[in-house]
């Protein structure tokens, strides 16, 4: 029998413009390293898939996207900048980042098209909200608001950590393999309602920490920031779930089932 093909493994990222001496302004993909090596270490083959026009309508992200999906066999939506206050029927918060909407655009129709197909997906903070939002949730623009303190996100530039329960029984509470965990954080803004997603971790003051699909093999989504701990085990069960179902779809390849 031959050897178990390696799963490759989609991460979205930025587009930045960069000085990389000698050239200046340099428009280049963008993408914190800690990811590309967690899924390395854990098996996959790491691809970054940058956003694209930003002026796409969302049914031809939505095209490009499919192309993409088929050709990749797990999909990370990675953390990044505020999601487009717009594109969940707000308006933005004083303290809202620039937006994306190139990215916004981009990961927006990954998160439709995967759920679409079934394929195995991680988000990562800002990866979690955009998931939310492809599926017609909402956000809390600014948890100090909310909250009344900024545990989330005390420093600038700064991962902080907090605690997290995990609620029993969920997929997420088998990967992990432990009812609470100490987490890396950085965010100001969490999701607020999440339809077809089912809440499986929460911080001390009730800020949903993880949600999951319960009716896909592995389709979860954390607040925090897994890629910058020793935290192994979510992007290892990505990958071992990557390889299922690439397995499963060379399988109906070779059947002739497209």
């Amino acid at each position: 029998m031959g050897q178990t093909r390696r799963p490759v493994i989609g991460i979205t990222c930025y587009v930045e413009t960069i000085d990389r001496p000698p050239w200046v302004s340099q428009p280049s993909a963008v993408l914190p390293r800690m990811y590309l090596d967690h899924v390395a270490r854990a098996g996959g083959i790491p691809v970054i898939l940058p956003p694209g026009d930003e002026a796409l309508t969302d049914p031809e992200a939505d095209v490009r996207a499919r192309e993409v999906l088929a050709r990749v066999d797990g999909l990370i939506i990675a953390g990044g900048a505020d999601v487009q206050a717009s594109r969940y029927a707000a308006l933005p918060h004083p303290t809202s980042q620039a937006p994306r909407p190139d990215r916004d655009a981009w990961e927006l129709a990954l998160a439709r098209v995967s759920a679409e197909t079934g394929i195995p997906v991680l988000g990562v903070c800002r990866g979690m909200q955009i998931m939310a939002v492809a599926h017609a949730g909402t956000l809390d623009q600014h948890l100090p608001d909310t909250v009344g303190t900024d545990v989330h996100l005390p420093t600038a530039g700064v991962f902080a950590r907090h605690t997290v329960r995990v609620a029993a029984g969920s997929r997420l509470a088998d990967v992990l393999g432990t009812a609470t965990l100490d987490v890396p954080t950085y965010h100001h803004q969490g999701v607020a309602t999440h339809p077809g997603y089912t809440a499986t971790a929460w911080t001390a003051d009730g800020v949903v920490e993880a949600f999951e699909d319960p009716d896909a093999p592995f389709r979860l989504a954390v607040q925090w920031h897994p890629e910058a701990a020793d935290e192994a085990e979510l992007f290892q069960s990505l990958v071992a779930a990557a390889t299922r179902w690439s397995a499963s779809r060379d399988s109906l390849s070779a059947k002739g089932v497209e």
